[in-house]
């Protein structure tokens, strides 16, 4: 079953890998012809060019099904949507239509009866379009047309065109860098997200969008500077070393008293640069002060291995529930500071209240691995038995102490689905726990460390010895092949409460969604200093400064969707989870978005943001 579990895993990251290969080939294609994909298609002859390039060849009719009477341009998105109706033809489509004229199927095609459909059916051609096809030697002999060949050829000079867009493309770094942006970057949260995912490697099942075809919260690549600019605002912040952050500490001393619950969890970078995390339920028997704190896990720290996630920053977002989950109302988050650890206090009232974490992403994002080898999982001993290196054991221990959330040394079957839902999309249902029950060290119905561990070490067994369902395990854990944990950032969750006992629950593994986009925006739009954009009433800017982070949020209150380039060139020591320094965002129509997350790059030296938003 793991090993069937293992395979969909692979083959749900290979079809996602294929969707990012198509954008890809949709850019290099758009950009051949185009100056920038912020640039629509202006013309039915522009649409028919920009196809070509992708490797289709469309008739005039499939053009004028796309531009009607009615079009006067088309974007970027509009013609990403075509290329997935307009597949490329296959060899054997194309033989079947050349097989309805080659009735005795022969594998021939004779000049004079081709020449004759070409110029009297269908969308007729002329005679030098004919003769151009019938003299080339390829395909061609002795009065007939081999048709199989023509295909081959067709099919080769289509793959070619993409080739030849995806090399034009990469030759120009720069030009890359500004259309493609960073493999970490991250779609921004905006308030007309859809609603998030049920589940992380479930999710790896549905068709992924790159953030630059996410509807209205897509980054498109940055403006041709032939944009002429309608309005903007500068926004300038100088701050001061991390040893002298400008925020109000949080003191955990007085709260030490009070009864507390604690949870722990993780943030998973997916391969398209999206977050996910556990995301819980907070339940209060009474109204009483509370104390909230998140902070980066502090697992071993092994000598030469890099604790990456350690400088990861994190925040909590408290909200609370209603008569529907869909309208949560934001209560506060953690904007007070003391080192790694945000926190925020206050009174709450008795109830049910949902706290999502949440990081930027400026830290925790896409990397290109330098390893040059691969750490070794398992070995034989002299007795010809598997055993698990030393290594992959200490991995293993830090994966337990990550997933085991409540702390009590032990797994839930509750807390191990989850391991299970984001390593293979599966749940362990109780007929099968009992299974394990049976095999492996429990107490209390829970697995405990060493039950753990020979559960990876029968997985070793079952594959012979073959680490590669391991390495699906570890890849999806956030760990590289070197065995450092570099794509995730586990955490833990504190609540101190003055009057009661609290309670919390991890209930999902999943994206922030539109709730968290939601209360992020309205928390720049709280606290943060509000600029109208020169010369657009309709369109402010907010940003808003805590600690070590700054966060601008668009509101566009106009009745049309609007696009903002933006501008960070002027920044000194910055860090933006956008991964550029110029980009561009589409802000939907009454709506507001996050325009990006900034930190220092480098936290023991000054930094300044200086970033200029203009409307194109």
């Amino acid at each position: 079953q793991k090993v069937a579990r293992s395979e969909s895993s692979q083959a749900k990251k290979s079809q996602h890998a294929e969707e990012a290969v198509f954008y890809m080939n949709c850019r290099a294609a758009y950009l051949t012809v185009l100056k920038s994909s912020l640039e629509n298609i202006k013309s039915k002859e522009q649409l028919g060019l920009v196809l070509q390039q992708a490797g289709r060849n469309p008739s005039q009719k499939t053009v004028n099904k796309y531009w009607t009477s009615q079009t006067t341009t088309l974007n970027f998105d509009d013609f990403c949507t075509i290329l997935k109706q307009e597949k490329t033809a296959t060899k054997p489509e194309l033989l079947e239509a050349f097989q309805k004229i080659d009735r005795e199927n022969t594998g021939y095609i004779l000049h004079d009866e081709l020449y004759q459909i070409l110029t009297t059916r269908g969308e007729k051609m002329t005679r030098d379009e004919v003769n151009t096809i019938l003299k080339q030697a390829d395909f061609n002999c002795s009065g007939k047309l081999d048709y199989s060949k023509f295909c081959d050829l067709y099919l080769t000079t289509s793959e070619q065109c993409c080739r030849a867009a995806r090399e034009k493309l990469e030759v120009d770094s720069r030009l890359r860098q500004q259309q493609f942006g960073s493999q970490g970057e991250t779609c921004s949260e905006g308030i007309t997200l859809p609603v998030s995912k049920p589940s992380p490697r479930i999710s790896r099942k549905t068709d992924h969008k790159l953030a630059s075809a996410k509807g209205d919260s897509r980054t498109p690549s940055r403006p041709s500077s032939s944009h002429s600019c309608k309005g903007s605002v500068s926004t300038t912040i100088t701050m001061g070393t991390s040893s002298h952050r400008n925020t109000k500490l949080i003191e955990l001393d007085a709260v030490k008293e009070w009864q507390c619950a604690q949870s722990k969890g993780c943030f998973y970078l997916e391969d398209d640069g999206e977050i996910i995390s556990h995301k819980y339920k907070l339940h209060l028997p009474q109204r009483s002060t509370v104390c909230v704190t998140i902070k980066p896990l502090n697992l071993r720290q092994v000598e030469g291995k890099s604790c990456h996630w350690l400088s990861v920053d994190t925040a909590l977002y408290i909200l609370k529930e209603n008569e529907t989950q869909e309208n949560l109302q934001l209560v506060s988050f953690t904007e007070q500071q003391n080192k790694e650890m945000f926190g925020w206090k206050g009174e709450l009232g008795s109830g049910v209240y949902w706290l999502l974490p949440f990081t930027t992403g400026c830290r925790l994002k896409k990397t290109k691995p330098q390893i040059t080898g691969e750490a070794k999982l398992v070995y034989r001993g002299e007795d010809g038995e598997l055993a698990l290196t030393k290594e992959f054991r200490a991995a293993l221990l830090d994966i337990f102490e990550t997933i085991d959330l409540d702390g009590n040394g032990l797994l839930s079957l509750e807390e191990y689905n989850f391991f299970e839902l984001r390593t293979s999309g599966e749940k362990c249902d109780e007929e099968a726990w009992a299974v394990c029950k049976e095999n492996f060290d429990m107490r209390k119905n829970e697995l405990t460390r060493q039950g753990f561990m020979d559960l990876n070490l029968m997985e070793a067994n079952d594959c012979q010895g073959d680490p590669s369902d391991l390495w699906v395990t570890l890849l999806s854990l956030g760990y590289n092949k070197a065995l450092e944990m570099t794509e995730a950032c586990p955490f833990v969750i504190d609540i101190y409460a003055e009057k009661c006992k609290p309670r919390i629950k991890a209930v999902y593994l999943e994206a922030g969604g539109s709730q968290l986009s939601r209360a992020i925006c309205k928390s720049v739009v709280n606290k943060g200093e509000a600029k109208m954009m020169d010369g657009s009433e309709n369109i402010i800017l907010y940003t808003y400064k805590a600690g070590r982070r700054i966060t601008s949020v668009i509101e566009n209150k106009s009745e049309n969707k609007v696009i903002i380039h933006v501008n960070n060139e002027q920044s000194k020591n910055c860090l933006s989870n956008r991964g550029l320094t110029v980009f561009a965002v589409e802000v939907a129509p009454k709506s507001m978005m996050v325009s990006q997350h900034v930190m220092p790059l480098k936290e023991q030296e000054e930094w300044l943001y200086n970033c200029v938003h203009s409307l194109v």
